[in-house]
Parts: C-alpha cells; sequence; structure tokens
C-alpha cells in the first residue's frame, strides 16, 4: 500500500514538524552526545504548505484522541544502510532522492490537536551504536528496520535487535521490524526474516513484522497502523 497525502479543508488540523540533526561529530563520542542534544532546527511548518498532512503520522495521532497530551515515542533502529531515514522521510512525504547516512540522528516530531508524536531515527554505523542505549528512555514503540536485501548482514543485525531486547529500559516495549527493500528481486520475504530472527519466540511484548519498501512506499503505511492499534491497548 503506497503512502499519500491527502487535502483537507479542518484548518485545526494543523501540524508542526521540527526537524533535528547534528552537526557531523562523530569522530568524537562526547562532542556527537552533546551535538545529539543541543542542536535543533524548525524546518518546515505543515500550515505554510497548504492544506496537505502527513498520512501516516498524523494518522497516528488522531486515533489516540482518548488520550489527551499524549506524547507518542518512537525509536527507529537498525544497521547502517537499512533504509531507516528513507523511511522516515517517506513518512513525512518528503523528497527521498537524495540521502545521505545518518551521522547522529533526525526526529520528527508532529504535533496536532495536543497530541505529540516524536520519532527518533538514530544513525546504525558500528562507532554510533553504543550510543543506541541514551535513546531507550520513555521509548512507547521500537521499529527495527533491516535491509531485506543484504542477506549477508542478517545474522548482524539478529544479533543488534537481539541485544537491544535484552535492554531492560525497552522491556516490554512493542516492537515493529520493517523488512524494507522488498522491492528488489534478491530481497528476503519478511517471513524468512522473522524466522531467522527468532521473532515467534518473543513472548514479552507484541512484535510485529512489515514487509515494505521506504522508496516506494510500500507497507509502510499498514505498519504504523499496528503501531497505533497496539499503542491504544496500552
Amino acid at each position: 500500500m503506497k503512502l499519500y497525502s491527502s487535502q483537507t479543508n479542518n484548518q485545526s488540523e494543523k501540524a508542526k514538524i521540527n526537524f533535528y540533526s547534528p552537526k557531523a561529530e562523530c569522530n568524537n563520542p562526547i562532542r556527537l552526545v552533546n551535538a545529539f542534544r543541543l542542536v535543533r532546527y524548525n524546518i518546515l511548518s505543515l500550515t505554510s504548505r497548504g492544506p496537505y498532512f502527513i498520512m501516516g503520522l498524523l494518522a497516528i495521532l488522531r486515533k489516540l484522541k482518548s488520550s489527551p497530551d499524549k506524547e507518542l515515542r518512537l525509536l527507529l533502529l537498525g544497521l547502517d544502510n537499512a533504509g531507516k531515514t528513507t523511511l522516515l522521510k517517506s513518512l513525512a512525504s518528503e523528497d527521498i532522492a537524495h540521502i545521505t547516512p545518518t551521522q547522529g540522528f533526525n526526529i520528527k516530531s508532529v504535533q496536532s490537536d495536543g497530541f505529540r508524536l516524536n520519532v527518533w531515527d538514530i544513525g546504525g554505523q558500528r562507532k554510533i551504536r553504543p550510543y543506541w542505549r541514551n535513546y531507550f528512555e520513555n521509548t512507547d514503540v521500537l521499529i527495527y528496520v533491516i535491509d531485506s536485501a543484504d542477506r549477508k548482514r542478517l545474522e548482524e543485525t539478529g544479533q543488534e535487535l537481539e541485544e537491544l531486547l535484552s535492554e531492560s529500559a525497552l522491556s516490554g516495549v512493542p516492537l515493529l521490524v520493517y523488512a524494507n527493500k522488498q522491492d528488489l528481486l534478491h530481497a528476503a520475504p519478511a517471513s524468512e526474516i522473522a524466522t531467522g530472527l527468532g521473532l515467534h519466540t518473543i513472548k514479552d511484548r507484541p512484535w510485529q513484522i512489515q514487509a515494505c519498501s521506504a522508496t516506494a512506499g510500500e507497507g509502510i503505511k499498514d505498519g504504523m497502523e499496528w503501531v497505533s492499534k497496539t499503542v491504544k491497548k496500552k
């Protein structure tokens, strides 16, 4: 299912996206963490772009109206080149033609009708992964993105996911796995990835694996629908 933008004449459907991105400080871990905390750029206000809103992210907010002032925090992780930033930009209906590896992190913060949805996209390079745990606190849903076409790294990505699920700060946090790049002919099917990762043995949290293509926008909305339903049950 492709992601799309919808029109609305309801002026109360106002949303604001904040984009945070640190400078390239990755060679110095201390400066990197400080950059994570200090840099904030406000680059986009949807209300200035006319009657369009983000379908995927705002759909979640509208379905949480029974919980006023709710702040929902999604943590987006995965190895480098898995397609995390492309997926995030696809959700936000942004240009995905030129994507560079995330050297620090990106945050999309969507606000609508008293709700706030923060999506944290943390870089997946090996030197950054030790700092993932700095962002575990108060996570509502863990979204883990896998490059389904890179079969050589499936074992590595499985090991990283296993470590994440063993973290006490993420105990019981619902897990959504996006099996990305399904548009490539040699991509492993989502069912095969689920078996390889041992997802069916997970008993301490709700989980879902969703086949998707971030570049084509296919399957992303389905995953976000699962997030919405799961969060409402918490």
